[in-house]
């Protein structure tokens, strides 16, 4: 019987939406051997300036995933002295959950890239790959297009969704900035907080 898998969706979340929760719900329930998505938001230390400092981020996500019992949230990347490169952020997660299999969920714009990340054939081989296919790109095309990814095809697989919110964290933030109504594009209690901490009003650098 193949292992339960726990898929690791990263990224800025800065901040979440509903699109994010959304996608997540659909592979809970078009993937039955995936047990649990854990959100991890990147360092703010080590990316783009404008993103907010790591407590505001992790805590919006904390409040949205607590209330669904196949979310988690992990500060594991908030925690290092350096930044970590996926292949070593998964490697945590394998030791820190043994039992199960662990994915990761990327998008087609970085799937361009996949050959050349830090230990990219380990990375393909250790790890299922989930790919979320974006714009206008189709993920098969991607892959017969790059030898590195067409060796390992068999390591990819696209992410069904059956409904897609085209959302941005920066079109909310610039409504957000610009005192325009963000309701129904994140969860309440995400909108409750920015409003609550004043974030997002200082214009982007």
């Amino acid at each position: 019987m193949e292992e339960n898998k726990i898929v690791i969706f990263g990224g800025s979340f800065n901040p979440p939406l509903n699109s994010h929760f959304l996608l997540a719900e659909q592979m809970i329930d078009e993937y039955k051997d995936v047990e649990k998505i854990i959100f991890v938001p990147v360092n703010s230390k080590y990316h783009k300036r404008d993103l907010l400092p790591n407590q505001y981020r992790f805590e919006m996500l904390k409040m949205v995933c607590d209330k669904n019992s196949h979310f988690f949230v992990s500060d594991i990347e908030l925690k290092q002295a350096r930044p970590l490169y996926t292949i070593e952020t998964l490697r945590m997660f394998q030791k820190e959950y043994p039992m199960y299999k662990i994915c990761f969920m990327i998008g087609t714009d970085n799937l361009k890239e996949l050959s050349t990340w830090k230990e990219a054939e380990s990375l393909v081989n250790e790890y299922r790959i989930f790919v979320l296919e974006r714009d206008q790109d189709h993920m098969e095309e991607i892959i017969k297009q790059d030898p590195f990814l067409e060796q390992y095809k068999n390591s990819f697989t696209k992410v069904e969704q059956p409904i897609r919110l085209n959302l941005s964290s920066s079109l909310v933030r610039d409504l957000v900035r610009r005192g325009k109504s963000i309701k129904y594009l994140l969860p309440n209690e995400v909108e409750q907080y920015i409003r609550e901490n004043k974030l997002f009003l200082e214009k982007e650098q």
